[in-house]
């Protein structure tokens, strides 16, 4: 029975101390999460924050550079969720504010994904021969009609202009829709020259690399993804782009970068045989992650259409699958992902009837402890037998003392006398640790749940308990579980422990955000009352057979 107790405690013990590691990884959030919006003045002919650099730009396959030059200015799109600042330089996007999330809980400033301080931004273009981004005179200036946008339909087109020496008219546009965080960019490359000209579409993403340090034990992780035709989802974070610039030659794919509930990912033409790069530049300020897709030929009196899309928002799994079937994969539930997507769908399911986080976390874990309920059983069926033997264990050892042999070979008889497993336990509870270390991963990385509030003092579930609550209740629902765990013959020392424990996981419990603890509280509960019945269970049986 000590050891059995033990093992119980120690692998709650092993689980908690995971569980502490993720939410280090998780919580300690970067200097990068938490910008404050920075204000763009729009229409400003001199902007003080240039995105792009000459070094910025991949190399072309065939590079040939002819000059450009015209005025450059901010152009401001607002959606429905997004504030989206655009350079007229080069076209890129160097900020997005995501209109429907919040920077901290119930604040009024919007949290702000890409901005130019610090520098992340998206950048695209057309370098190859005759390409406008590998001008010696620096990247083009498209030309534009306004400097504001609003969105009043479902749909709102955002174009802009450049004519090259060549005789190529580009026209770059952006296409955003209500209700989403996804932005089609179209290259529309006119030739009105007598002569086949060449261009080559990239897309890429820069990211300031210094602040990325947040955790003495395990660093928030913020860097470079990717995926291919034989690898679904990689990580290729900053120490990797500095060891070795990232190659990756793949029909379709998509390049990006995460963060704790966030992405940013340009999704390329998928009929393409595109080439995935990563690079770090300004004496390796800057990481980059981009893909170029063909070099492409436009004869003369053709257009030719080059199309991609750039998602910036919320890690959601339904928006993000919808652009590429292994974007999803950006919301990381670790090793036991398997476990974590399905427990997701069925928190989502009961959200959606009860259209409350909190009560959908109450409901998913009586429908785990419910499934489990065979194990469970089977577990405190096995304590309730072990509780059965202690007067003959009390008795063995005031028989053999300390002889430990004899005790020890008097034990196992004692066990295969009366048909009981010490350790039956023990598997039930290895069983049931995938699916509680899942449920963690499942409520740390589901964006839906963040800054969702449950009720009363519990305002938002991802953060932790304001007053301390619920860590308190859990530890005097682990104390109440000790209570009716059958008390081994155990030294003093252990005996202090144990007494001890409930304490000791209330404090530790205090650091995870609510809607865990608030797990853990219900699952405790349930198990509370799953032991009772079970113990009176086991108890009306032995009555009977006394009879």
């Amino acid at each position: 029975m000590e050891s059995q107790r033990s093992f119980l405690f120690f692998g709650l013990a092993l689980v908690s101390f995971l569980l502490y590691q993720q939410w280090q990884i998780d919580y300690n959030t970067p200097v990068q999460e938490q910008q404050v919006t920075q204000t763009v003045a729009v229409g400003d002919e001199s902007p003080t924050e240039i995105a792009s650099t000459s070094d910025d730009l991949p190399s072309s396959d065939t590079a040939q550079l002819v000059p450009s030059a015209a005025s450059q200015n901010l152009v401001k799109v607002v959606t429905d969720t997004l504030e989206v600042i655009i350079d007229t330089k080069g076209g890129d996007i160097v900020s997005a504010t995501l209109l429907q999330h919040d920077l901290t809980h119930q604040s009024e400033q919007k949290f702000q994904l890409l901005s130019q301080t610090p520098n992340y931004v998206a950048q695209s273009g057309l370098i190859g021969r005759h390409g406008p981004d590998a001008s010696r005179e620096g990247r083009p200036v498209y030309a534009i009609d306004q400097l504001e946008w609003n969105m009043t339909d479902n749909a709102l087109t955002v174009p802009m202009t450049t004519v090259t020496e060549d005789g190529l008219k580009i026209t770059k546009t952006f296409y955003f829709e209500r209700g989403k965080h996804s932005i089609d960019v179209n290259f529309e490359v006119e030739n009105s020259s007598p002569n086949s000209l060449e261009v080559q579409p990239f897309y890429q993403l820069k990211q300031q690399i210094a602040g990325e340090e947040a955790s003495m034990m395990m660093p928030t992780y913020r860097g470079a993804v990717f995926s291919t035709n034989d690898e679904a989802y990689e990580k290729y974070d900053f120490d990797d782009m500095l060891d070795a610039n990232l190659n990756k030659a793949t029909v379709g794919g998509y390049v990006g970068m995460i963060q704790h509930y966030f992405v940013s990912a340009w999704v390329p033409a998928q009929d393409k045989q595109n080439a995935i790069y990563s690079r770090v530049t300004g004496n390796n300020a800057f990481a980059i992650v981009g893909v170029k897709s063909p070099a492409e030929i436009v004869n003369a009196g053709e257009t030719l259409n080059l199309k991609s899309t750039l998602f910036a928002g919320p890690k959601n799994q339904a928006e993000l699958d919808a652009i590429h079937k292994n974007l999803g994969l950006t919301v990381d539930y670790g090793f036991l992902w398997f476990i974590s997507i399905l427990l997701f769908d069925l928190l989502v399911m009961i959200n959606d009837v009860v259209g409350n986080w909190g009560i959908a976390i109450i409901l998913i874990t009586i429908v785990v402890k419910t499934l489990l309920y065979p194990l469970t059983k089977k577990q405190y069926t096995s304590m309730a037998k072990m509780r059965a033997l202690q007067p003959k264990m009390e008795q063995l050892k005031s028989r053999f003392g300390d002889d430990r042999q004899k005790m020890g070979q008097a034990m196992m008889e004692l066990y295969k006398k009366e048909k009981v497993n010490p350790m039956g336990g023990c598997l039930p509870l290895l069983l049931q640790m995938p699916i509680f270390l899942a449920l963690y991963w499942v409520f740390l990385e589901s964006v839906e749940l963040r800054h969702a509030p449950f009720g009363l003092w519990i305002t938002d579930l991802s953060a932790k308990d304001p007053y301390f609550i619920l860590p308190i209740l859990f530890g005097a629902s682990m104390w109440l579980m000790q209570k009716l765990s059958p008390t081994p013959a155990a030294d003093p020392m252990q005996q202090k422990m144990m007494m001890w424990m409930p304490v000791i996981f209330s404090v530790f419990f205090v650091m995870f955000p609510a809607g865990l603890v608030l797990y853990w509280l219900v699952s405790n509960l349930i198990s509370i009352a799953q032991m009772l019945y079970i113990y009176r269970q086991i108890d009306n049986q032995n009555a009977k057979k006394a009879n």
